[in-house]
């Protein structure tokens, strides 16, 4: 099942259920909110879960790409990319976790064909403040799906402040073996949906009060549903990575955990630039800046002379229509070359910097400060430099 049938089997689902689908937003967070970039597909509806009326009503599903600085340093694994897609669903003061858990059984099942034993599921255990989820427990006990019962793991929050509650998680096995253990304890058990039961808002106290309504917030990443339906051990391996596999391998020989580094760092950037961010020093544009820079130093790792400039254009066309973005490939070519010679004469300047002899000695954190505040080199640019 290609990505596109299964987000048409998605939510052509949840219509016939009565939700009404809402088109996802950007990257970038309303005007005024504190986070970088969209995380989750429940972000731009924040002021709905908090208690506002949505003009589409109480039951929604949509598609939101999002964007975690968090997984940065996972990417590379089986599982994890920086910009991905979520499927979410969403009850606004209308059904509880149960026909939530429910419906999202017969999808899976159903919808989608996936065999019941493959599945396992997780359901918060309670702590002395909140009572465990014993309606989510009882739904999967009466459907057969193994539960575990965790505490930390199946408690969402958006933050320090704001929603949150307890959650139930659905995993599917990815191993060659019939299913074994559990999810905490065997990571063959992927996480595909997580079922949010969205009933307390966190005060900076750390004190739990009632939201004006109980909701129930899903989402479901696409790419890694994707490799698990199409039999696949990453989600690098998905049809949304078929260009990439086909063309890049031949351009720049890479192992496979560089491979996929620039294959999701690159695909991040076009999706970050097309969505209107410029590299910069500081916030979104040094998200950027470092994506496109992690890039390079993998890439000059071994053959300074390759280049964005090579970056074929299928690649670049394909991400953006893939993400439904506007912005032509020239400006995001541009964006990529214009950063790619600031890095460069960065890398050149960071050289002979530290060839001078008052760094040829270990380098404490008084060396790091003065170099990035004097120079503008960065800490990991700096350690990048030392190794070579």
């Amino acid at each position: 099942m290609k990505t596109e049938q299964i987000v048409r089997t998605f939510v052509e689902y949840f219509e016939e259920r009565g939700h009404r689908r809402i088109t996802g937003s950007t990257l970038l967070p309303p005007p005024g909110d504190p986070v970088l970039f969209t995380t989750s597909g429940m972000h731009p509806l924040t002021p709905y879960l908090e208690g506002r009326p949505h003009p589409l009503g109480r039951r929604l599903v949509d598609v939101q790409r999002c964007l975690r600085t968090t997984d940065l340093d996972e990417v590379g694994d089986a599982t994890h990319l920086t910009v991905f897609e979520m499927l979410g669903t969403w009850s606004l003061g209308d059904y509880e976790g149960p026909q939530s858990l429910d419906w999202g059984y017969g999808l899976l099942t159903e919808g989608f064909g996936i065999d019941p034993g493959l599945l396992h599921a997780t359901v918060y255990s309670g702590d002395g403040r909140t009572e465990r989820d014993d309606a989510s427990l009882e739904l999967w006990q009466d459907r057969g799906v193994p539960v575990e019962l965790t505490l930390q793991d199946n408690w969402w929050s958006n933050g320090p402040t704001g929603p949150c509650g307890p959650d139930s998680e659905i995993f599917l096995w990815s191993g060659d073996t019939p299913p074994r253990s559990t999810p905490t304890r065997d990571d063959r058990w992927v996480e595909v949906w997580n079922h949010v039961m969205m009933r307390h808002r966190r005060l900076d106290d750390g004190s739990l009060v009632p939201l004006p309504q109980r909701n129930v917030d899903t989402g479901l990443g696409l790419e890694r549903l994707a490799s698990l339906l199409q039999g696949k051990s990453s989600v690098f391996d998905c049809d949304v990575f078929d260009p990439w596999r086909r063309l890049l391998p031949g351009l720049w020989p890479l192992e496979e955990t560089s491979l996929r580094l620039v294959s999701d760092h690159l695909r991040s950037a076009v999706v970050v630039i097309g969505d209107g961010v410029c590299p910069g020093a500081t916030g979104r544009g040094y998200v950027l800046r470092r994506l496109i820079r992690r890039v390079l130093t993998v890439l000059w790792r071994d053959d300074p002379r390759r280049g964005l400039g090579d970056l074929p254009s299928e690649l670049v066309e394909h991400t953006l229509d893939h993400f439904r973005q506007d912005t032509g490939q020239d400006e995001v070519r541009r964006v990529l070359l214009d950063e790619e010679r600031r890095f460069g004469r960065l890398l050149e300047r960071g050289r002979q910097v530290l060839a001078r002899p008052r760094f040829q000695r270990p380098l404490g954190e008084e060396d790091l400060h003065y170099l990035h505040d004097t120079h503008g080199l960065p800490r990991d640019l700096v350690l990048s430099l030392r190794e070579e």
